[in-house]
């Protein structure tokens, strides 16, 4: 809203003297000294970027114990499910591969004798072919 007048001679009155606009080189020159300044990095500080969380991890809303190694964490932590409740992340048990889980349910079997115990066993003999050593139908 512009000043009438009247409220010009009031403020001058009063010494305060009524603001000027900038000329065009004026203006110009401030542009370039807020674009020089934005790109410095002055001004505003950037916003911090939020660092993704591993699958299955949170930030502890509260401090707490871990279960596996009852040591404390602290609020804001990043924590994730461990056996008994949350903890920290390398108190975890690792998750194995399907792969590695096959491995190992495999390995268990053939330590265990299973995979043996149920076959009969071979009826080949040594210097003889299989036709010789299996009874005639």
């Amino acid at each position: 809203m512009g000043q009438t007048p009247a409220q010009k001679a009031a403020q001058a009155a009063r010494g305060q003297q009524p603001k000027k606009r900038p000329g065009k080189a004026q203006r110009e020159a401030i542009k370039r000294a807020q674009a020089a300044k934005k790109k410095a990095g002055g001004g505003k500080p950037a916003a911090k970027k939020a660092v993704p969380l591993p699958r299955g991890s949170v930030r502890a809303a509260c401090p707490g114990t871990c279960p596996a190694c009852f040591k404390d964490y602290a609020k804001g932590e990043v924590i994730t499910k461990v056996t008994d409740g949350w903890g920290h992340p390398g108190c975890a048990p690792r998750q194995m591969s399907a792969a590695e889980r096959e491995f190992a349910r495999n390995k268990a079997r053939i330590e265990s004798g299973e995979t043996f115990r149920g076959q009969k066993p071979s009826d080949w003999r040594r210097g003889a072919s299989p036709s010789s050593t299996r009874p005639a139908r």
